[in-house]
């Protein structure tokens, strides 16, 4: 929605948790794609979903007030935002993947006012338990295929600005901690044919990891070891480990990544950081609220608090610079 500047905007917004789980909904099931067959009126896309035909047709309006879908002679389409910003932008299954995850997490501004001034998480304070990503990942293969695939197509993008400004002179071998699906390393891979990479993540990561590669060209050139990188060995006789979008900063851990590199090695942190204390970096600013609804002492690091995190673990600071969307790349050697 548009910034709020009348009293009917105001009135809008408290009612826009209306607009976004009619949003997800259509996300999670599928509502554009169908519409991208052909156009259905109500009725048809009712049947089709099997939802009452009433709360189809005020769902449906809803969407079109939004903008999202619109009315044509054969009944309804998707318009040309959606088109553009969901259609064309991800698949059907990433999409639906990011819907329910917000849906998930909505259990934290439910009753708001009732909570937001409990000094601890108000997940507890309602006899909730926020869900756990690590947990999750680990529990359920099939969820973490998804969601493996879901953040290399998010991710490509920003994996090719990076292979763009990287410099990886003297690099033969790439250490990508919590690589995932490997969409960083592929993408340094592709422009660079004397490197070679290992992707380290847990094992159902690294199983649709191996799927996305096996179609690359440069699948013989990457390996994924399936381990808990906080507590397992790391691969040793690496010129170069990458934290990419990891968020783990710990002393103990970035001393382990020191010992796993060669003399004269580098790290690379590419993190969206706070642009200053207790300010969330623009694209991750519903993140961060919700984050401090579960730990109210929960805070982004900036950029120099990592950079200081680094030096106290033993590593020579290179470089910091910027890549689109609020990304920051940071360069340290091993010393």
């Amino acid at each position: 929605m548009m910034n709020p500047s009348t009293k009917d905007d105001i009135f809008d917004y408290l009612l826009s948790f209306a607009s976004s789980a009619a949003l997800g909904a259509a996300l999670e099931l599928g509502l554009f794609w169908l519409l991208d067959e052909r156009p259905l009126d109500a009725a048809g896309v009712a049947r089709a979903l099997g939802i009452p035909g009433n709360r189809c047709q005020y769902w449906l309006q809803l969407l079109e007030s939004i903008g999202l879908v619109d009315q044509v002679a054969q009944g309804y389409a998707p318009s040309s935002t959606a088109q553009t910003a969901i259609l064309d932008a991800y698949s059907q299954e990433s999409w639906a993947f990011l819907a329910g995850e917000a849906r998930e997490r909505f259990p934290a501004v439910r009753d708001l006012a009732l909570h937001i001034r409990e000094p601890g998480s108000t997940w507890a304070a309602q006899d909730l338990t926020p869900p756990d990503y690590f947990a999750q990942m680990v529990d359920n293969p099939k969820r973490a295929c998804t969601f493996t695939h879901m953040l290399y197509e998010l991710h490509r993008s920003q994996a090719r600005k990076l292979a763009q400004v990287l410099d990886v002179t003297g690099v033969r071998q790439l250490m990508d901690l919590g690589g995932g699906s490997g969409v960083m390393s592929l993408a340094l891979l592709r422009q660079h044919p004397n490197l070679t990479s290992t992707v380290v993540d847990i094992e159902s990561v690294c199983a649709a990891g191996r799927e996305i590669a096996a179609g690359h060209p440069a699948a013989e050139r990457i390996t994924y070891q399936a381990a808990d990188f906080l507590h397992d060995d790391l691969p040793g006789a690496c010129d170069m480990a990458l934290l990419c979008d990891v968020g783990v900063y710990e002393r103990a851990f970035l001393r382990k990544i020191q010992a796993a590199l060669n003399p004269g090695g580098r790290l690379v942190v590419v993190d969206q950081f706070a642009p200053a204390p207790g300010v969330a970096p623009a694209p991750r600013l519903h993140w961060a609220f919700l984050g401090a609804l579960h730990n109210p002492d929960s805070a982004d690091p900036t950029a120099g608090e990592i950079q200081a995190r680094l030096t106290r673990a033993g590593f020579q600071l290179l470089s910091k610079s910027a890549l689109p969307g609020h990304w920051t790349v940071i360069e340290a050697r091993k010393t």
